[in-house]
């Protein structure tokens, strides 16, 4: 039981939602190659590292700034008021983000939008917040399984068969994984995967109008 626990948890850190952003970023770039043309490697990376500052350095800083400083327990962001501030300093970073990409016509609109609707997601979740404890790592998984479905309905790509499979894969083992591990309920899994994946639908839709 123990081992079952560790590997649960170990899943629960590699996907973690403060790294979503950027493997939808990789993914896009590198992987997926119908949306990065005309941009060399190098632009690409340098756009991936840009999104890891911005959506992993800065908010892991403030969650360790906030444990340093005493405002929070611990840095796993057990309880719900120790989320309030977390929350609030992510949507900066998000939004700042997409402000920047917005007015930068080298970064893809798909991109702009999952960024827009990471920031959305993220509010939404703020206020959530309030109520019940919803999962973060469901609401990333949502985001990303949002970001695969958008590309399955338009068309764009020829290769997104098995990228989906795995995603949504993972979607439902880490969702499992967070039940096991943490104090989550079912409720807590189904309206993170629910608000990551129409947030994402919301941000396209601005993006695109």
């Amino acid at each position: 039981m123990r081992y079952h626990d560790e590997k649960n948890s170990l899943f629960s850190y590699i996907f973690h939602p403060l790294f979503i952003p950027v493997l939808a970023t990789w993914y896009l770039a590198f992987i997926d190659q119908a949306y990065f043309t005309g941009i060399a490697p190098r632009g690409k990376l340098f756009i991936v590292v840009r999104v890891a500052y911005n959506t992993v350095f800065f908010p892991a800083f403030t969650v360790l700034l906030l444990k340093g400083v005493g405002f929070i327990d611990s840095i796993f962001l057990k309880t719900q008021r120790e989320r309030i501030i977390p929350y609030v300093a992510s949507n900066i970073f998000y939004f700042w983000m997409y402000l920047v990409f917005r007015n930068q016509p080298g970064v893809p609109s798909i991109l702009t939008g999952f960024i827009l609707g990471i920031f959305i997601s993220s509010s939404v979740a703020l206020l959530a917040n309030i109520y019940f404890k919803i999962s973060i790592h469901a609401l990333g998984l949502g985001a990303l399984s949002g970001l695969i479905l958008l590309i399955i309905f338009t068309g764009f790509s020829y290769n997104i068969f098995l990228p989906a499979v795995l995603v949504f894969l993972l979607t439902g083992f880490v969702g499992t994984s967070r039940m096991i591990v943490s104090d989550h309920k079912p409720f807590d899994i189904y309206t993170g995967i629910f608000f990551g994946i129409i947030c994402q639908v919301i941000a396209s839709a601005f993006i695109g109008s």
